[in-house]
């Protein structure tokens, strides 16, 4: 009788443990439910949940990428959407997190917003250094995009006469002359819409880095990409070489390995779920973005993943202990 009860006590230790791996719960971040993003990660929710044996997700709106960080940083999410630009200053410790970095690991990038520095033909700004006191909106008012151009101007050297405003209100003044330039992100490797609005009524271009430019910017600032658009970003617009951040998962550094593992190649052998959800993702390489424009290191699980398809990690894309 001894033996037996001793049996089944075992027994039941080995389906404890069983059922505690089965239902590892994983809680991901995102933003709002108004945002395409949201409808993104809803995809990647499901993915995980019916892709990746023992674990389950849900997800939580959230403030977007500040919000996700500091949650991270106490615990509250697993992983989730973070800009790669303002990914960097939470593990640096700089910016909105000097003095408080948030350790925070690359799973994937899903896509990139080309910084587009969009002029009006008539300006005669041929070059960034000719930005030089034209006016000039660098983004729109406390956006990241506004906050990059002005720190990419510094780096570079250069001080356009800036001009504040909306979308709204920069899209009115370039189509009236009042402002010659703005910067907006694109859309994957297209221009977005209010700058198609505004070459329905003036021919535009896009300013391209020099090579000693960019590479002045990936020395002085690792927390963007240098990427090259081709042409086709919008009719007659050849290609460009601009400044970028991307729109990434990343998850809390103490994820189970494996955990990070299954999911990152998950996610990566199921595009068609993500594309429904966000089409800029259409023909996207997941992977090569993830490589080229990631700002952290990758989680260990992710790197593993990676290095299975014969991809090389970029040393600053190592895991770290």
């Amino acid at each position: 009788m001894k033996t037996l009860l001793t049996a089944m006590v075992a027994s039941a230790g080995v389906l404890v443990a069983a059922t505690t791996h089965a239902d590892e719960r994983l809680l991901i971040g995102s933003t709002s439910s108004s945002s395409s993003h949201y409808s993104y990660f809803v995809a990647v929710n499901q993915i995980i949940n019916n892709q990746v044996e023992g674990v389950s997700s849900s997800v939580a709106e959230t403030g977007a990428t500040v919000d996700n960080l500091r949650r991270l940083g106490r615990n509250q999410i697993d992983m989730g959407l973070v800009t790669t630009n303002t990914g960097y200053h939470a593990y640096a410790g700089e910016e909105d997190f000097e003095g408080r970095p948030v350790d925070n690991r690359l799973l994937w990038v899903y896509t990139v917003a080309p910084q587009n520095a969009v002029m009006r033909q008539d300006a005669n700004v041929a070059t960034f250094a000719d930005l030089e006191g034209v006016r000039f909106n660098p983004g729109i008012t406390g956006s990241a995009t506004e906050k990059t151009t002005e720190a990419v101007m510094r780096a570079l050297g250069i001080e356009p006469s800036y001009v504040r405003g909306s979308t709204s209100d920069m899209v009115d003044a370039m189509k009236d002359g009042r402002v010659m330039g703005s910067v907006k992100s694109g859309v994957g490797e297209r221009l977005d819409g209010s700058t198609m609005d505004i070459a329905t009524f003036t021919p535009i271009s896009v300013l391209s880095l020099n090579e000693e430019e960019a590479e002045t910017l990936r020395t002085e600032m690792p927390d963007v990409a240098i990427v090259d658009v081709p042409e086709g970003a919008a009719e007659g617009i050849p290609g460009y070489t601009t400044w970028a951040f991307g729109v990434a998962v990343h998850a809390h550094p103490n994820m189970n390995e494996e955990t990070a593992y299954q999911i990152v190649k998950a996610v990566m052998e199921n595009p068609e779920p993500q594309v429904n959800a966000f089409s800029a993702m259409r023909d996207a390489d997941v992977a090569k973005m993830t490589l080229e424009v990631g700002t952290v290191p990758l989680h260990a699980g992710a790197a593993r993943y990676f290095e299975e398809q014969g991809y090389d990690i970029p040393d600053a894309l190592q895991p770290v202990e």
